[in-house]
């Protein structure tokens, strides 16, 4: 295996990662913001609290019908998303059609390689410590909202 110059070994995969999840009923409120809010039922995305770290090379989803806003934690805790270990990493919307693709593009630059220059010559990715877990929840559209019909998400990468 190839090192660098200060002889650092480069990050390698162990594992393929790709879950899907059900929002269905995972919400937040609507007037937190950025917030986690008190109230929630967030659904866990990513585990890698107890085990290895991850990095998260796609996030999408496919909608039921409804055009949902998806909110992105990343919190220390694997149980309950709480307000003092979660923390907002971002938002994407789902999509008004049923069976309709979205995805989550703003996930951060990383420092990989590019083959070849284009519009954005760097790759974006989600890096996930070992001790952290990504939540996903759906911004209620209203106080009574259950989001029944909230869309599933998926998350493709791998373990290291």
């Amino acid at each position: 295996m190839a090192s660098t110059s200060t002889n650092k070994q480069p990050m390698l995969i162990d594992r393929v990662l790709h879950v899907v999840v059900d929002l269905a009923g995972a919400t937040v409120n609507p007037g937190a913001g950025i917030e986690v809010g008190g109230t929630n039922t967030a659904a866990p995305l990513i585990d890698s609290t107890s085990g290895d770290g991850a990095i998260i090379e796609d996030i999408y989803c496919y909608s039921r019908g409804t055009d949902y806003t998806i909110n992105l934690y990343i919190s220390s805790a694997s149980d309950y998303l709480r307000p003092q270990q979660g923390i907002y990493i971002g938002s994407f919307k789902s999509g008004a059609v049923a069976g309709a693709r979205a995805e989550y593009t703003d996930m951060p630059r990383i420092l990989a390689p590019v083959p070849r220059v284009g519009d954005e010559p760097t790759f974006r990715a989600l890096y996930v410590p070992k001790g952290r877990a990504v939540w996903a929840a759906v911004v209620q559209q209203s106080a009574n909202d259950t989001a029944t019909d909230a869309p599933l998400i998926g998350a493709q990468g791998g373990f290291y």
